[in-house]
């Protein structure tokens, strides 16, 4: 009931940026927060950054800093701006929205991941 699409993924060498997008749709009542996870190979899925909807944030810590999250509410969308990128980053970054449908109470969803690689 709840597709998020993510985009904004890449090769990119140590020192440079990128900037990750979500959007979500569906049957969409009310979005309470949004917000991306990553997974590096081997390792547990960790948060990265997350945005609620009266405007706090949370970053992981290994992020604080160099990545900026943000939203556009009337989009639905979400955006991870990832600056001064390092090896330690590369990893399977997923969007998480967690919200209320219009119909049947509160949802959780995850989008199905971009790869982000950082490598000289």
């Amino acid at each position: 009931q709840v597709q998020l699409v993510e985009s904004g993924g890449g090769l990119v060498t140590p020192g440079e940026s990128l900037r990750l997008s979500c959007a979500a749709s569906g049957s969409i009542s009310i979005i309470y927060a949004m917000g991306w996870y990553r997974q590096a190979p081997g390792k547990q899925r960790e948060l990265v950054a997350w945005l609620t909807s009266n405007g706090s944030t949370n970053y992981g810590d290994s992020v604080k800093g160099r990545f900026t999250i943000a939203r556009d509410n009337a989009k639905k969308m979400v955006y991870l701006q990832m600056n001064s990128l390092k090896p330690e980053d590369t990893a399977v970054y997923y969007c998480n929205t967690r919200g209320k449908l219009l119909t049947t109470g509160d949802f959780t969803s995850w989008g199905q991941g971009t790869q982000v690689t950082v490598s000289s």
